[in-house]
Protein backbone atom coordinates (compact mmCIF):
# COMPACT_ATOMS: atom_id res chain seq x y z
CA UNK A 1 0.00 0.00 0.00
CA UNK A 2 2.82 2.62 0.83
CA UNK A 3 4.24 1.46 -2.73
CA UNK A 4 1.61 2.79 -4.15
CA UNK A 5 0.55 5.79 -2.32
CA UNK A 6 4.06 6.79 -3.26
CA UNK A 7 4.00 5.95 -6.67
CA UNK A 8 0.40 7.74 -7.19
CA UNK A 9 1.91 10.87 -5.41
CA UNK A 10 5.14 10.66 -7.44
CA UNK A 11 2.77 10.84 -10.76
CA UNK A 12 0.41 13.71 -9.61
CA UNK A 13 3.36 15.76 -9.09
CA UNK A 14 4.86 14.95 -12.56
CA UNK A 15 1.48 16.08 -13.75
CA UNK A 16 1.02 19.43 -11.51
CA UNK A 17 4.16 20.92 -10.65
CA UNK A 18 5.02 21.57 -14.48
CA UNK A 19 1.35 22.68 -15.26
CA UNK A 20 1.26 25.23 -11.97
CA UNK A 21 4.81 26.85 -12.35
CA UNK A 22 4.70 27.06 -16.37
CA UNK A 23 5.50 30.52 -16.54
CA UNK A 24 3.90 31.31 -20.16
CA UNK A 25 0.41 30.57 -19.00
CA UNK A 26 -1.69 29.69 -16.73
CA UNK A 27 -3.90 27.64 -18.99
CA UNK A 28 -2.53 24.68 -18.42
CA UNK A 29 -3.32 24.42 -14.95
CA UNK A 30 -6.99 25.83 -14.86
CA UNK A 31 -7.40 22.81 -17.55
CA UNK A 32 -5.38 20.21 -15.43
CA UNK A 33 -7.77 22.07 -12.40
CA UNK A 34 -10.76 21.22 -14.51
CA UNK A 35 -9.81 17.51 -14.92
CA UNK A 36 -9.88 17.27 -11.36
CA UNK A 37 -13.32 18.82 -10.43
CA UNK A 38 -15.16 16.90 -13.29
CA UNK A 39 -13.53 13.54 -11.56
CA UNK A 40 -14.56 15.32 -8.11
CA UNK A 41 -18.26 15.82 -9.41
CA UNK A 42 -18.56 11.81 -10.89
CA UNK A 43 -17.24 11.28 -8.01
CA UNK A 44 -20.05 13.11 -6.54
CA UNK A 45 -22.55 11.47 -8.48
CA UNK A 46 -21.82 8.34 -7.27
CA UNK A 47 -21.60 9.37 -3.71
CA UNK A 48 -25.54 10.12 -4.33
CA UNK A 49 -26.56 6.91 -5.93
CA UNK A 50 -25.90 8.12 -9.52
CA UNK A 51 -24.88 5.19 -12.08
CA UNK A 52 -21.92 5.79 -14.41
CA UNK A 53 -23.93 7.32 -16.64
CA UNK A 54 -25.80 9.74 -14.02
CA UNK A 55 -22.56 10.32 -12.87
CA UNK A 56 -20.47 11.09 -16.07
CA UNK A 57 -23.45 13.73 -16.86
CA UNK A 58 -22.84 15.62 -13.42
CA UNK A 59 -18.94 15.36 -14.50
CA UNK A 60 -19.83 17.19 -17.87
CA UNK A 61 -22.16 19.53 -16.29
CA UNK A 62 -19.45 20.84 -13.46
CA UNK A 63 -17.18 21.11 -16.60
CA UNK A 64 -19.54 23.07 -18.83
CA UNK A 65 -20.27 25.34 -15.63
CA UNK A 66 -16.36 26.08 -15.49
CA UNK A 67 -15.80 26.35 -18.92
CA UNK A 68 -18.59 29.10 -19.26
CA UNK A 69 -17.12 31.17 -16.10
CA UNK A 70 -14.23 31.01 -18.10
CA UNK A 71 -15.26 31.87 -21.45
CA UNK A 72 -17.34 34.53 -19.49
CA UNK A 73 -14.41 36.14 -18.23
CA UNK A 74 -15.32 35.59 -14.68
CA UNK A 75 -11.76 34.85 -13.59
CA UNK A 76 -10.16 38.33 -14.13
CA UNK A 77 -12.85 39.53 -12.01
CA UNK A 78 -12.72 39.97 -8.05
CA UNK A 79 -15.82 38.27 -7.92
CA UNK A 80 -16.71 40.14 -4.10
CA UNK A 81 -19.73 39.54 -3.87
CA UNK A 82 -19.28 35.30 -4.82
CA UNK A 83 -16.78 35.16 -2.44
CA UNK A 84 -18.89 36.83 0.46
CA UNK A 85 -22.01 34.62 -0.40
CA UNK A 86 -19.71 31.00 -1.14
CA UNK A 87 -18.26 31.99 2.28
CA UNK A 88 -21.37 32.27 4.32
CA UNK A 89 -22.92 29.01 2.69
CA UNK A 90 -19.75 26.96 3.99
CA UNK A 91 -19.55 28.71 7.30
CA UNK A 92 -23.43 28.24 7.85
CA UNK A 93 -23.90 24.80 6.06
CA UNK A 94 -21.07 23.74 7.42
CA UNK A 95 -22.22 24.10 11.15
CA UNK A 96 -25.71 22.71 10.24
CA UNK A 97 -24.37 19.79 8.53
CA UNK A 98 -21.95 18.77 11.22
CA UNK A 99 -25.13 19.00 13.91
CA UNK A 100 -27.10 17.25 11.86
CA UNK A 101 -24.45 14.45 11.92
CA UNK A 102 -24.30 11.23 9.42
CA UNK A 103 -28.17 10.49 10.50
CA UNK A 104 -29.25 13.98 9.11
CA UNK A 105 -27.58 13.46 5.35
CA UNK A 106 -29.70 11.38 3.82
CA UNK A 107 -32.77 13.72 4.54
CA UNK A 108 -31.17 16.47 2.45
CA UNK A 109 -33.22 16.76 -0.73
CA UNK A 110 -31.02 14.68 -3.37
CA UNK A 111 -31.46 17.61 -5.54
CA UNK A 112 -30.07 20.32 -3.13
CA UNK A 113 -26.92 17.62 -2.29
CA UNK A 114 -26.05 17.51 -6.01
CA UNK A 115 -26.82 21.15 -7.06
CA UNK A 116 -25.09 22.01 -3.90
CA UNK A 117 -21.89 19.76 -4.50
CA UNK A 118 -21.49 20.72 -8.28
CA UNK A 119 -21.46 24.31 -6.70
CA UNK A 120 -18.91 23.75 -4.16
CA UNK A 121 -16.50 22.41 -6.98
CA UNK A 122 -16.98 24.83 -9.27
CA UNK A 123 -16.52 27.49 -6.85
CA UNK A 124 -13.45 25.80 -5.91
CA UNK A 125 -12.24 25.55 -9.18
CA UNK A 126 -12.46 29.52 -9.88
CA UNK A 127 -11.22 30.31 -6.64
CA UNK A 128 -7.89 28.15 -7.49
CA UNK A 129 -7.65 29.73 -10.74
CA UNK A 130 -7.91 33.11 -9.69
CA UNK A 131 -5.25 32.45 -6.91
CA UNK A 132 -2.75 31.07 -9.53
CA UNK A 133 -3.43 33.98 -11.69
CA UNK A 134 -2.24 36.42 -8.84
CA UNK A 135 0.82 34.00 -8.62
CA UNK A 136 2.24 31.33 -7.26
CA UNK A 137 3.66 32.17 -4.22
CA UNK A 138 -0.19 33.56 -3.64
CA UNK A 139 -1.72 29.93 -4.58
CA UNK A 140 0.90 28.16 -2.57
CA UNK A 141 0.64 29.85 0.31
CA UNK A 142 -2.95 28.86 0.37
CA UNK A 143 -2.59 25.12 -0.54
CA UNK A 144 0.18 24.41 2.24
CA UNK A 145 -1.92 25.85 4.84
CA UNK A 146 -4.08 23.08 4.14
CA UNK A 147 -1.47 20.32 4.53
CA UNK A 148 0.62 22.01 7.48
CA UNK A 149 -2.95 22.26 9.72
CA UNK A 150 -3.54 18.70 8.89
CA UNK A 151 0.12 17.51 9.72
CA UNK A 152 0.08 19.31 12.74
CA UNK A 153 -3.40 18.41 13.73
CA UNK A 154 -1.96 14.65 13.27
CA UNK A 155 0.75 15.04 15.26
CA UNK A 156 -0.14 17.08 18.02
CA UNK A 157 -3.57 14.25 18.07
CA UNK A 158 -1.27 11.68 18.28
CA UNK A 159 0.65 13.06 21.17
CA UNK A 160 -1.54 15.18 23.33
CA UNK A 161 -5.18 13.29 22.23
CA UNK A 162 -7.83 13.55 25.01
CA UNK A 163 -5.21 14.49 27.68
CA UNK A 164 -6.53 18.22 27.85
CA UNK A 165 -10.16 16.87 26.81
CA UNK A 166 -12.55 14.15 27.83
CA UNK A 167 -14.63 13.87 24.32
CA UNK A 168 -13.20 13.88 20.87
CA UNK A 169 -14.17 16.14 18.44
CA UNK A 170 -16.77 14.58 16.47
CA UNK A 171 -16.44 10.73 16.78
CA UNK A 172 -18.90 9.49 15.15
CA UNK A 173 -18.10 11.31 11.99
CA UNK A 174 -14.34 10.78 12.41
CA UNK A 175 -13.32 8.72 15.62
CA UNK A 176 -9.32 9.54 15.54
CA UNK A 177 -9.61 13.29 15.63
CA UNK A 178 -9.33 15.48 18.59
CA UNK A 179 -9.63 18.70 20.02
CA UNK A 180 -6.01 18.89 20.86
CA UNK A 181 -5.05 17.95 17.08
CA UNK A 182 -7.69 20.77 15.77
CA UNK A 183 -5.68 22.70 18.38
CA UNK A 184 -2.24 22.03 17.26
CA UNK A 185 -3.39 22.72 13.78
CA UNK A 186 -4.39 26.04 14.46
CA UNK A 187 -0.96 26.40 16.05
CA UNK A 188 0.86 25.28 12.67
CA UNK A 189 -1.23 27.39 10.56
CA UNK A 190 -0.83 30.58 12.71
CA UNK A 191 3.56 29.82 12.96
CA UNK A 192 3.22 29.42 9.15
CA UNK A 193 1.29 32.47 8.69
CA UNK A 194 3.97 34.89 10.35
CA UNK A 195 6.63 32.62 8.81
CA UNK A 196 5.90 33.17 5.58
CA UNK A 197 4.88 36.93 5.87
CA UNK A 198 7.63 37.35 7.07
CA UNK A 199 9.99 35.66 4.54
CA UNK A 200 7.82 37.97 1.76
CA UNK A 201 9.38 41.08 3.53
CA UNK A 202 12.57 39.86 4.05
CA UNK A 203 13.22 38.66 0.63
CA UNK A 204 11.07 41.20 -1.18
CA UNK A 205 8.50 38.56 -3.00
CA UNK A 206 7.77 40.13 -6.02
CA UNK A 207 4.10 38.54 -5.27
CA UNK A 208 2.32 38.41 -2.12
CA UNK A 209 1.62 35.33 -0.27
CA UNK A 210 -2.19 35.39 1.08
CA UNK A 211 -0.65 36.33 4.34
CA UNK A 212 0.88 39.11 3.25
CA UNK A 213 -2.17 40.42 2.02
CA UNK A 214 -4.28 39.45 5.18
CA UNK A 215 -1.11 41.14 6.97
CA UNK A 216 -2.05 44.69 5.38
CA UNK A 217 -4.67 44.62 7.61
CA UNK A 218 -2.77 44.25 10.98
CA UNK A 219 -1.35 41.52 12.81
CA UNK A 220 -4.42 40.77 14.29
CA UNK A 221 -6.39 39.87 11.60
CA UNK A 222 -3.37 37.60 10.06
CA UNK A 223 -3.70 35.50 13.41
CA UNK A 224 -7.76 35.67 13.52
CA UNK A 225 -8.16 34.85 9.83
CA UNK A 226 -5.38 32.05 10.19
CA UNK A 227 -6.82 30.38 13.03
CA UNK A 228 -10.30 31.02 10.84
CA UNK A 229 -8.65 28.72 7.67
CA UNK A 230 -7.53 26.20 10.13
CA UNK A 231 -11.07 25.69 11.77
CA UNK A 232 -12.42 25.50 8.48
CA UNK A 233 -10.05 22.99 6.66
CA UNK A 234 -11.14 21.04 9.30
CA UNK A 235 -15.19 21.28 8.26
CA UNK A 236 -14.35 20.67 4.91
CA UNK A 237 -12.65 17.30 6.28
CA UNK A 238 -15.36 16.20 8.50
CA UNK A 239 -18.13 17.19 6.16
CA UNK A 240 -16.77 14.99 3.65
CA UNK A 241 -16.05 12.18 6.03
CA UNK A 242 -19.59 12.44 6.94
CA UNK A 243 -21.20 12.05 3.73
CA UNK A 244 -19.30 8.92 3.19
CA UNK A 245 -19.96 7.37 6.32
CA UNK A 246 -23.64 8.13 5.65
CA UNK A 247 -23.52 6.00 2.38
CA UNK A 248 -21.21 3.57 4.03
CA UNK A 249 -18.16 3.94 1.90
CA UNK A 250 -14.29 4.35 2.74
CA UNK A 251 -13.64 6.49 -0.08
CA UNK A 252 -14.72 8.40 -2.68
CA UNK A 253 -13.35 6.24 -5.17
CA UNK A 254 -10.68 4.50 -6.24
CA UNK A 255 -9.18 6.72 -8.91
CA UNK A 256 -5.68 7.89 -7.05
CA UNK A 257 -5.12 4.65 -5.85
CA UNK A 258 -3.02 4.31 -2.77
CA UNK A 259 -5.17 7.52 -1.76
CA UNK A 260 -8.63 7.36 -2.37
CA UNK A 261 -10.63 9.88 -4.65
CA UNK A 262 -10.12 13.10 -5.62
CA UNK A 263 -12.60 14.46 -2.88
CA UNK A 264 -10.92 12.87 -0.44
CA UNK A 265 -7.65 14.62 -1.74
CA UNK A 266 -9.28 18.13 -1.74
CA UNK A 267 -11.84 18.03 0.63
CA UNK A 268 -10.03 20.64 3.43
CA UNK A 269 -9.17 22.86 0.07
CA UNK A 270 -13.04 23.58 -0.78
CA UNK A 271 -14.58 25.42 1.67
CA UNK A 272 -10.61 26.90 2.37
CA UNK A 273 -10.03 28.18 -1.40
CA UNK A 274 -13.02 30.66 -1.13
CA UNK A 275 -12.86 31.73 1.98
CA UNK A 276 -9.13 32.61 1.52
CA UNK A 277 -10.40 34.23 -1.69
CA UNK A 278 -13.63 36.23 0.40
CA UNK A 279 -10.61 37.29 3.18
CA UNK A 280 -8.03 38.46 0.47
CA UNK A 281 -11.62 40.44 -0.90
CA UNK A 282 -11.93 42.29 2.20
CA UNK A 283 -8.59 44.00 2.06
CA UNK A 284 -8.58 44.48 -1.66
CA UNK A 285 -12.52 44.74 -3.03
Amino acid sequence: MLKQRVITALILLAILLPALFYSASTVPFALLMLIFMAAGAWEWGRLNGFGQAGSLALGAICTAMCAGSWWAGWLQQPLTTVWIIAGACWVLGGVLLLRAGVAGWPHIPSAVRLVGGVLVLWLAWMAVVQARNVGINYLLSMLVLVWVADIFAYFAGRTFGLKFTKNKLAPSISPGKSWEGVWGGMAGVVVLALVWSWADRHYGAAVPSFYTVLQSRGTWFLLLAAVFMAAMSVVGDLVESLIKRSVGVKDSSGLLPGHGGVLDRIDALLPTLPLAMMLSSFVHP
